[in-house]
């Protein structure tokens, strides 16, 4: 999990581009809703869901993270809505994407991937919800 004291509204300074792994097409979905609110805040949200090359929130979606980071796209933030089981490989790419700062949404936490995310100099947080935090931080 992430350092409670982490300066979350440094950790978002300069973030205008996020992509979301695991957004989810459907609008009730926690995904969906979270994405529709960053984008509603000025973020340009970058889709992550295999669905061979939809549009999510009118963003082409790209099947995988390496492949969003395959076509020349450099987020400035990773927001994970995936199972924890799923984040050592998202560090990889994020890792070698060379992507500065990576959020894993509410229940999803992997002590070791994040570790290794650290060492990298990725910057992390972990299971928090990134619309509740900038709601309270940025007033959304």
């Amino acid at each position: 999990m992430s350092d409670p004291k982490v300066d979350l509204r440094g950790f978002l300074d300069g973030v205008r581009t996020i992509a979301v792994v695991g957004l989810s097409p459907k609008q009730q979905r926690d995904s969906h809703r979270v994405a529709a609110y960053l984008q509603n805040s000025d973020y340009r949200i970058l889709p992550v869901y295999p669905c061979g090359g939809c549009e999510i929130l009118g963003e082409k979606a790209y099947d995988s993270l390496a492949d969003l980071v395959a076509a020349g796209e450099r987020p400035d933030l990773v927001d994970v809505f995936r199972r924890p089981d799923a984040v050592p490989e998202i560090v990889d790419t994020v890792i070698a994407g060379g992507i500065p700062r990576l959020w894993l949404q509410l229940g999803v936490a992997n002590a070791q991937a994040e570790a290794r995310a650290v060492e990298a100099g990725v910057a992390v947080v972990s299971d928090r919800c990134l619309m509740v935090e900038h709601r309270r931080l940025l007033g959304g």
